[in-house]
């Protein structure tokens, strides 16, 4: 492996280090330009004494705020290791001084411990979309009840607007959202109020512009493979791993996040030897406090993935059934879904739906029993940037169920052991849609446009190509712009239950679950070395019950409930499209 320290610009008190590795060029040059006087200056790069393809060079006249580009054999190539790229992806890459101190500890990620993650897009976020801009919503996202901010990638992508996946220069900050430095401040700010941050990162593809690893070397990527998006990175050789590995570092250990969540980890596959997943845990480890990994995965097999050292996994069969139940859809992979409650009942209790039956949508098998997994490594989630924005006029959930459903819904998530994670704008119900929105350059966006419709063609939204949205178009993007006109009692709902999941002894740290239907009615029982919880959530008409999950009224302390009308005397009354959350007495000896 490739010392981290000798690759890309690092500024020195007596200049800027450069150093680039190439197992092609034959000649290595660096150019630079200082910007306050347009003077533009080369100099050859030689090779290490200790690495024959590591080229360096320590320029002293270099300093922070001047632009620079290497030359490979004559022909310009932008830094893989460039930490800040002001014009674009095309380059010049600009050598920046060190990032400052941070003030405040860094906050650990525990899952057993009952934490709230909240998702959101930086572009989108505020009306100016830059990290500055977010800092001043951190304190109202805590106060809520929130612990981990989860941004979506932030890497540098083609265009002036994105979501994030098709970043290329994977150390340096979108330059429209600010600088490395103004990130490490808004996650510095973050660590001062009690949040932990974790970034979303795509290690499985590059984007398809600006992409400038094959100028340096052909062993980045796989010759063989392809992935959805393009060629496919070779994690069995040294390079594109390295590159991996150094980036985590990067935003772990330089930058300041806790955590990160790993984009579409089975695309990762084959990993190579060690696993490129087991590498990254072992970076995660090696951070003080150690930080988690987060993973998206496909396969729905989360024992496979957390077995490399992963800490977590999104888990969409709950979202996916709480969907289909709400809203009858059955479109695409909803079509794998009934919308029934003993559904939702059981996977609530067996942690996901698919344990290896025939998948509908694919007539494939799906999955693998989670076993003894604890719930709280499985993050659940109403909305998301995928379940939202991949719908063809990104629509909330509020806009597609009765609110009362929502709210209802909404007590049940935050209730259940398994993490719950928030999208942008739901805890105050947000009406903006959050569209997907691209800037690429001449035919490469219509492509793009064209092959999402195909990607979504099992979706009847998607079938008429006149209506949907188009990515290209600026206006999508302005709409998806949150606002922050509030619902206050949606809000409330949101406080109240994440205070009661925060303070109460159960409730996100309960070791057992069980789940069931009655009359209509789910039931979810939450067990842990301090008592047991019943949740109880009607979706449907008005219902008065005897006993539920074997519990009496006379047994129950009611922490909370979505409707006031609800009682719990001689029997359960539960209003409709309802949710509620007992404290189940223990029984006494003898009784």
């Amino acid at each position: 492996m490739i010392q981290q320290h000798l690759l890309g610009a690092r500024s020195e008190g007596t200049g800027t280090h450069f150093g680039v590795w190439s197992d092609k060029a034959r000649e290595v040059r660096l150019r630079w330009t200082d910007p306050t006087t347009s003077a533009t200056r080369e100099v050859d790069l030689s090779s290490s004494p200790t690495n024959s393809r590591v080229y360096e060079v320590v320029a002293e006249q270099v300093r922070p705020g001047m632009l620079y580009e290497f030359l490979l054999d004559g022909v310009s190539a932008v830094d893989p290791y460039a930490r800040s790229l002001p014009g674009g992806v095309h380059g010049p890459a600009e050598v920046v001084a060190p990032l400052k101190i941070r003030v405040h500890e860094k906050r650990a990620i525990k899952l057993d411990r009952g934490e709230v993650f909240y998702e959101l897009h930086v572009g989108t976020f505020t009306s100016e979309g830059t990290f500055a801009s977010a800092v001043a919503r951190l304190d109202g996202l805590a106060k809520l009840g929130v612990t981990v901010i989860e941004l979506m990638p932030v890497a540098a992508f083609a265009g002036r607007r994105g979501w994030g996946y098709d970043g290329v220069g994977l150390f340096a900050p979108f330059a429209g959202y600010g600088t490395a430095q103004d990130l490490s401040s808004l996650v510095d700010t973050a660590h001062g109020i009690g949040l932990s941050v974790v970034l979303d990162v795509v290690y499985n593809h590059l984007g398809p512009d600006g992409n400038y690893l094959p100028r340096f070397s052909d062993e980045y990527f796989a010759s063989n493979r392809e992935s959805p998006w393009g060629k496919a990175p070779a994690f069995a050789k040294t390079a594109f791993r390295q590159l991996v590995l150094d980036n985590a570092r990067y935003w772990l250990e330089e930058v300041g996040f806790d955590g990160l969540r790993l984009d579409a980890t089975h695309e990762l596959e084959p990993g190579g030897n060690p696993h490129i997943l087991d590498e990254l845990a072992g970076v995660a480890r090696g951070c003080v406090p150690p930080a988690v990994l987060i993973a998206e995965d496909d396969r729905n097999d989360p024992r496979a993935t957390l077995s490399h050292g992963v800490d977590g996994v999104w888990s969409d069969d709950f979202h996916h059934a709480v969907h289909v139940l709400l809203t009858s859809e059955r479109d695409g992979y909803y079509g794998g879904y009934s919308g029934q409650l003993t559904e939702l009942a059981r996977v609530i209790e067996r942690g996901h739906l698919y344990e290896g039956q025939v998948f509908p949508p694919t007539g494939s098998r799906r999955g693998q029993p989670v076993g003894n997994v604890p719930r709280q490594r499985l993050i659940y989630s109403l909305q998301n940037h995928d379940q939202v924005g991949n719908r063809a006029f990104g629509e909330r959930l509020d806009q597609l169920c009765d609110r009362r459903q929502l709210c209802a819904v909404t007590a049940l998530l935050l209730a259940l052991p398994a993490t719950p994670m928030l999208f942008m704008g739901q805890e105050h119900g947000a009406r903006t849609p959050f569209l997907y929105f691209t800037d690429h350059v001449g035919d490469l966006g219509s492509a793009v446009a064209a092959g999402r419709r195909q990607q979504f063609a099992d979706f009847a939204a998607f079938r008429d190509a006149a209506e949907v949205p188009d990515p290209q178009a600026e206006s999508t993007f302005l709409r998806s712009k949150l606002t922050w006109e509030q619902d206050g009692d949606l809000l409330a709902l949101h406080r109240d239950a994440l205070m009661l999941r925060r303070d109460d002894a159960v409730l996100g740290r309960a070791s057992q679950v069980q789940a069931g239907v009655e009359s209509s009615v789910l039931w979810v029982l939450s067990t842990s070395n301090e008592g047991r919880r019943l949740i109880v959530l009607n979706p449907n008409a008005e219902v008065t019950l005897d006993r539920i999950a074997g519990v009496a009224p006379s047994e129950c302390q009611l922490l909370l409930t979505t409707d006031s009308a609800l009682r719990a005397e001689s029997s359960f009354k539960l209003p409709s499209h309802s949710c509620a959350i007992f404290a189940v007495a223990e029984a006494r000896a003898g009784a």
